[in-house]
């Protein structure tokens, strides 16, 4: 059992929750954070502690560290950036607008929050910062443009902070989930709809059968799990001594870092483009 304390973004739903829930019950002090007011208030029924945090908003970000780190006597272990979101469309019916947004959450507001952590953790001379990747931060597939390049650019930010902090007493793991059971598709399908025109691409019939996706009820892929999965190696990354650099979770994952290993560029993007 531990009373250490733990920051973790997007916990209104999925993985969030269920990690801010697994973590409690493990002994740690949970910071469980949401964009929404109202999902900050239904978290603190659940028994947690809880405030806003807005990764699009920076303002949102410091009010979020100030209330917490005046909780905790300015004391935090771990940091997991979990906050994001998908943005669906074909790259060249991305506007600048769509794919501002999608960095904005998914990189910039982590990116910030973590900024502002760091000082904590160098004083501590220790603490654990992890990132919540995704198979699609090392893989890329069509029609998930905005969010694979918002998670290829927090890999590469990431390795290079992990290097940066060697020495420091700070660990930074990296989390490469591929399908989960969340809410996810429900907010990426309200993000088609407000940045996507589908009837003026070319890519028309093509989103057709997207959207019927984004729609499914129950798992839309093969070999999805449930959040439980990346909670596991969230707390491996926390507690174990040389925590890893990077953690594989789902059968996809593990199969697209093999094959992007030892097939050819040209070959791989022929799988994955049957694949999806």
């Amino acid at each position: 059992m531990t009373d250490q304390a733990v920051l973790i973004t997007g916990c209104s739903s999925g993985i969030g929750l269920c990690t801010a829930q697994g973590l409690k019950a493990r002994g740690y002090r949970v910071f469980a954070t949401a964009r929404k007011q109202q999902d900050v208030e239904k978290l603190k029924d659940l028994g947690l502690e809880s405030c806003r945090l807005d990764l699009a908003d920076p303002a949102s970000i410091r009010e979020a560290v100030s209330e917490v780190l005046e909780a905790t006597s300015g004391q935090l272990y771990g940091l997991f950036n979990n906050g994001a979101y998908g943005q669906p469309g074909a790259v060249e019916d991305l506007t600048r607008e769509a794919l501002r947004e999608q960095f904005e959450t998914n990189l910039f507001g982590t990116h910030e929050l973590t900024t502002l952590i760091i000082p904590v953790m160098r004083a501590q001379e220790q603490g654990r910062i992890i990132q919540n990747s995704s198979v699609l931060g090392f893989a890329a597939m069509p029609f998930r443009g905005a969010y694979i390049a918002s998670k290829f650019a927090l890999e590469g930010l990431t390795d290079t902070l992990r290097m940066e902090l060697q020495g420091s007493g700070v660990h930074v793991s990296i989390i490469e989930p591929g399908p989960i059971l969340s809410r996810f598709r429900d907010n990426a399908y309200a993000m088609f709809q407000k940045h996507i025109e589908p009837a003026d691409s070319v890519h028309r019939h093509r989103y057709e059968a997207m959207e019927a996706r984004l729609q499914k009820e129950g798992p839309a892929q093969p070999f999805t799990l449930g959040p439980e999965a990346v909670l596991e190696k969230v707390v491996h990354a926390l507690e174990a001594r040389r925590p890893k650099v990077r953690y594989y979770v789902t059968f996809p994952t593990y199969l697209f870092g093999g094959l992007k290993r030892v097939l050819p560029d040209r070959l791989l993007d022929t799988i994955l483009r049957r694949i999806s």
